[in-house]
């Protein structure tokens, strides 16, 4: 599926509409009747923000921009009136709306129509086609003066890239396999104009990733590693920042292993990787003047006869061991030999996003991203403004070297899990032993799939981080 959005110059006839509006606004221009604009005025004047009429032929919705307050909150409740306006339109089987913005900010319609737009998303690939029952908006026409062709072009983008990142997300493992994911890697590649190469099982071998090779030994399908990079001519970083995905296409928790009812989402742990490839499709389509380099270890976690086991002793892709004591944290295994590999490229910086701990989501809930590392406060400040513009916000918890001492191992330079406390730190403090540059580690694990619908984020896959790096990039540039 996908929604279009259109510039226009003028607004369209007996068509439905939405006009966003201050408190002030004249419509007396736009074909409303007296009792109509009398009937908007009383509801205006009894603070109500969104106002349905209906004109049989077409539906007219007003909906009031609020002033007060920080514009990134004001922005962000858009994106919420607009997700209780799409139901409204799919409920009348409307697939053109035009949205008028007559408020003072232009940034108003772009987050009205983001909101609508992803509101709008469903995954419906293995759904029986219905008529009348899979009814989407197709295309979102803008009418606004100050809105530039640029900002029309980035939101098309930024809209595309959640929506595969939420297809990707939404897989089950019977399709997407991590070999099948590295070849949907390759296809949108090529849509969007980044490379891709792939190593295969004997490549990864040939590194000595032994964590991605302990992970994926209870699999019958083969680990791959993807690396993604966009270069182009008049990038403006002399050093690479570097994206690394966690691919675990679907964790049991191996021989640790998970409850059944906890193990029912775990198609969506590799949220991660899905993210840098949403996140790559949109720096590469929008032609940001970038070096991004992407990484990308996939496997499943099962619990196989040759599975590895608590208590083994894994040499990594660095030369570190690490002394397994529960296969349910491999996450971590696979993304420490990918933050070793990208060592090699010297990069400005690092991010990593996973879907690592529930200790993450049990602190903070779906409601934001718990964030640490060793890049400097300007850097993690800088992204916690894109959170916020977004309103995928950052929370930063401490990075101190106390930490360490809980993954202090008897037999070998590290344990792979650190004890009950602390738990989405010790996770971060574990990768961190595996880098050797400015690092951000991201863990995603609350916002990455909800299973019950959170206004424009929807229900499951919600396609989280893609928005935020590619604001973060937009912001850097």
């Amino acid at each position: 599926m996908e929604i279009k959005f259109i510039k226009i110059n003028k607004l369209p006839e007996n068509k439905s509409i939405v006009f966003l509006i201050n408190k002030d606004a004249d419509l007396s221009k736009y074909n409303f009747s007296n009792t109509e604009l009398d009937y908007i005025k009383k509801k205006i004047k009894s603070n109500e923000k969104h106002i349905v009429i209906n004109k049989y032929t077409h539906f007219v919705y007003i909906q009031l921009v609020e002033s007060k307050g920080e514009a990134y909150k004001r922005n962000e409740n858009l994106r919420k009136e607009a997700h209780k306006l799409c139901k409204h339109i799919k409920s009348n089987k409307i697939d053109n709306i035009t949205v008028a913005n007559l408020s003072n900010d232009e940034q108003s319609i772009v987050s009205f129509a983001e909101g609508l737009a992803l509101s709008n998303y469903d995954f419906i690939k293995y759904k029986k086609p219905e008529k009348d029952k899979n009814i989407f908006l197709k295309n979102i026409n803008l009418f606004c003066d100050k809105l530039n062709n640029k900002q029309v072009e980035q939101l098309q983008i930024s809209t595309d890239a959640v929506y595969l990142t939420r297809d990707l997300i939404n897989e089950p493992v019977s399709f997407l396999t991590s070999v099948q994911l590295a070849a949907e890697i390759q296809k949108v590649g090529k849509q969007a104009g980044f490379s891709v190469e792939v190593f295969n099982k004997k490549k990864i071998e040939s590194l000595r990733m032994g964590g991605l090779l302990a992970v994926n030994k209870g699999s019958i399908d083969p680990p791959t590693f993807s690396v993604l990079e966009w270069k182009p001519k008049n990038a403006k970083n002399n050093k690479p920042i570097v994206l690394v995905g966690k691919g675990v296409v679907y964790d049991t928790g191996g021989l640790s292993l998970k409850p059944t009812n906890y193990m029912d989402t775990m198609k969506s742990d590799m949220s991660g990787a899905a993210a840098v490839i949403g996140t790559f499709y949109a720096i590469a389509k929008a032609k940001l003047p970038v070096h991004v380099v992407g990484l990308i270890p996939a496997t499943d976690n099962r619990p196989d006869g040759n599975a590895y086991t608590p208590g083994d002793v894994i040499t990594m892709h660095n030369g570190l061991t690490v002394e397994v004591l529960n296969t349910d944290a491999e996450g971590r295994m696979i993304l420490a030999d990918a933050l070793s590999y990208a060592q090699q490229y010297k990069p400005e910086l690092v991010f990593d996003l996973a879907t690592l701990t529930g200790a993450a989501a049990v602190a903070i809930g779906a409601y934001g991203i718990v964030a640490m590392g060793t890049a400097d406060k300007k850097k993690l400040g800088v992204l916690t403004k894109s959170g916020n513009n977004v309103y995928e916000r950052i929370v930063e918890f401490p990075f101190w070297e106390e930490y360490d001492e809980l993954l202090k191992s008897d037999i070998a330079d590290l344990k792979n899990i650190g004890g009950r406390d602390a738990g989405a730190i010790t996770a971060g403090k574990f990768l961190e032993h595996f880098t050797d540059y400015p690092y951000i580690h991201l863990d995603i694990a609350g916002p990455a799939f909800i299973q019950k619908e959170d206004s424009y984020r929807g229900k499951g896959g919600t396609g989280v981080g893609v928005r935020l790096l590619f604001d973060y990039f937009k912001s850097i540039i």
